[in-house]
């Protein structure tokens, strides 16, 4: 999304830096993955800027929102200017690139991608919100329906700009989750629905809805589920002159109140917000002599928004975790991608 600015901490940033293909940053990851700590959980194994101010076809390769992984290895990148990449797992070169549209023709404010078990792509835009099936080649397979509620106002009591950012699909494959980036109007600031759908035969069904309070300031860009059904939590803020705050957490649903019949969360005694665990602010990750073309507490920061996880350790638990900058096709920011692993038992 276009990041509005908001009065955020002035610490700052996400993920950090150091050419994936070149020696140097690869060697500086320890094998027993506490090399370049961001934190005791989260560690870097380094950044490429390969993709930044370049084209594909004839597509500007950025405004990238979102990342997942594609049933042959394959990675998939979305851009918020409704273009849909496939990247290879090692070089983030694209292979390929479809253009994406709604039921009228018109292009999408894509924001959130999820590969599903048939190959089809499930796509988020917050201009309604919704969510739409396409098959791999582009073209529409149908639409998913939305609480009336999680609709931009007049219509519901979303704000625009501010709706589905993140999406994800359990590792069951039957329930899809997607996050609002900001609270509803009438909810206690920085408490985000994340709405559920369940797969019944070929379709998809809404499902339980919950509520996750994200840290003062920020709001959530990306989800990305974890092996074992718990949800990566991107958390991200802008404060102009200072630079970008993004911060990496763990959230788990289990014994989280169904909050689809609550109106309105204010705190409410009874009400179980999704169990959250801090795992890295990632302004103190190391910056591995990368470079911000814009006031940055730390150089590596920039508008990170996508994020997927790549592979696991199933010996340590560690996860290998993708994520991307939307460089917004701004001169002033940059494509970038940062490969971290983190560690969530």
């Amino acid at each position: 999304m276009r990041l509005r600015n908001v009065i955020a901490v002035a610490a700052a940033g996400l993920a950090t830096a150091a050419c994936l293909t070149a020696a140097g940053p690869a060697a500086a990851h320890s094998p027993n993955g506490n090399g370049n700590a961001c934190s005791s959980a989260v560690s870097l194994a380094g950044f490429s800027d390969v993709l930044d101010k370049t084209s594909y076809d004839g597509t500007y390769v950025g405004n990238l929102s979102a990342l997942a992984r594609d049933r042959d290895g394959a990675l998939v990148a979305l851009s918020d200017r409704s273009s849909l990449f496939r990247l290879d797992a090692k070089t983030l070169r694209p292979k390929g690139v479809v253009a994406l549209a709604d039921e009228s023709g018109t292009a999408l404010d894509s924001e959130g991608v999820v590969v599903d078990r048939d190959g089809s792509r499930l796509v988020t835009s917050e201009v309604e919100p919704s969510v739409r099936r396409y098959s791999p080649d582009g073209r529409l397979l149908g639409r998913l329906p939305v609480p009336a509620s999680l609709q931009v106002a007049p219509a519901g009591r979303a704000t625009a700009n501010g709706t589905f950012e993140g999406l994800t699909l359990l590792p069951d494959g039957r329930t899809l989750v997607a996050s609002m980036e900001y609270a509803l109007a009438g909810d206690s600031a920085g408490t985000v629905r994340l709405q559920t759908w369940r797969r019944h035969g070929a379709h998809w069904r809404l499902g339980a809805q919950y509520a996750y309070r994200a840290d003062d300031g920020l709001g959530v860009p990306e989800i990305t589920a974890t092996p074992d059904g718990r949800l990566l939590v991107l958390e991200r803020g802008f404060t102009s002159g200072v630079g970008n705050t993004v911060r990496l957490h763990l959230a788990d649903l289990r014994h989280a109140t169904d909050t689809s019949g609550i109106e309105h969360l204010t705190g409410q005694r009874g009400v179980r917000l999704a169990k959250k665990t801090p795992l890295a602010d990632i302004a103190d990750c190391p910056s591995l002599g990368a470079t911000a073309r814009q006031p940055q507490p730390n150089p590596l920061l920039d508008n990170i928004e996508g994020m997927t996880v790549t592979g696991r350790d199933h010996r340590t638990g560690r996860l290998d975790v993708l994520l991307v900058s939307d460089d917004n096709q701004n001169a002033a920011q940059t494509t970038r991608f940062y490969r971290l692993t983190a560690r969530v038992r």
